[in-house]
């Protein structure tokens, strides 16, 4: 019976797919996101051929996705990956839930993910990384400036995945952050860093397509480099829709959360 339900699932989805071409994008974002960044979120997925869904606590997931965004915002809570609690800083719990039980249902489908900012570094925790809690902090000699324009030279290394569609060793980005990836989780490499050597881009060795950047690549609508991200993300999220979905099985970590609130 659910071996029939699948493939009734998987006919479905196909057939969606090969109807409007467009595969079903979900992107995580806050409650209180502004209606500018969103539509940043919106115009970016429609514009690479995709359909975006927004997600979050107030608007769970209620249908299987083709691709995933894990977007920017609020820091994640210290207590995910053994930090100190900082009471000058915006946390949304409900989303870190939401984004880890979604990471747990949807990696060991093999689904093509993309983490933004505070997404990039929640797929690290998920996997077992860890996190500069404050650059400013840790490492006081960094002017860690904040900058919507493309201003952050950094570099990527050769031959990774991200340096394969982006199609370039070096490229400007924006910068949001005061957080960062410190060390990778499992299954994950740093792929770029800045002048000050801190990471920029991961990206996974044992998912098809498992990127999490430091900048906000939604926001550089004019740059055809930071587009072809999103659309690398589409693209794949379209050929993997037609694609019978991989059983859970063997990817670590990503099978020790529940998912049960996302049925």
């Amino acid at each position: 019976m659910a071996s029939t339900q699948a493939q009734s699932e998987r006919k479905r989805r196909s057939g969606s797919t090969r109807r409007t071409s467009r595969p079903l994008i979900g992107i995580t974002t806050s409650d209180h996101k502004s209606f500018l960044a969103w539509w940043c979120d919106w115009i970016s997925v429609w514009r690479a051929g995709g359909r975006p869904l927004r997600i979050s606590p107030a608007r769970p997931l209620r249908r299987p996705v083709d691709g995933l965004i894990i977007g920017g915002g609020d820091d994640i809570g210290a207590q995910r990956y053994g930090g100190e609690m900082q009471l000058d800083v915006r946390i949304d719990p409900a989303r870190d839930e939401l984004e880890l039980e979604l990471l747990a249902r949807y990696l060991p489908e093999r689904i093509p993910i993309l983490g933004i900012c505070r997404g990039a570094q929640i797929i690290n925790i998920h996997c077992g990384g860890s996190l500069i809690e404050d650059i400013q902090t840790t490492y006081r000699h960094i002017r860690n400036r904040r900058m919507v324009l493309p201003r952050k030279r950094i570099e990527i290394e050769p031959f990774s995945q991200l340096a394969d569609i982006l199609n370039r060793r070096y490229c400007h980005v924006n910068s949001l952050h005061h957080q960062a990836v410190d060390r990778p989780g499992d299954g994950l490499k740093v792929v770029a860093h800045d002048r000050d050597d801190l990471v920029q881009a991961i990206e996974s060795d044992r998912h098809p397509f498992l990127i999490g950047v430091q900048w906000h690549p939604e926001f550089l609508l004019f740059s055809r480099s930071q587009q072809r991200l999103i659309r690398a993300l589409v693209d794949a999220a379209r050929l993997g829709a037609a694609t019978p979905r991989q059983s859970p099985g063997d990817d670590g970590r990503s099978l020790d959360r529940s998912d049960d609130h996302l049925q």
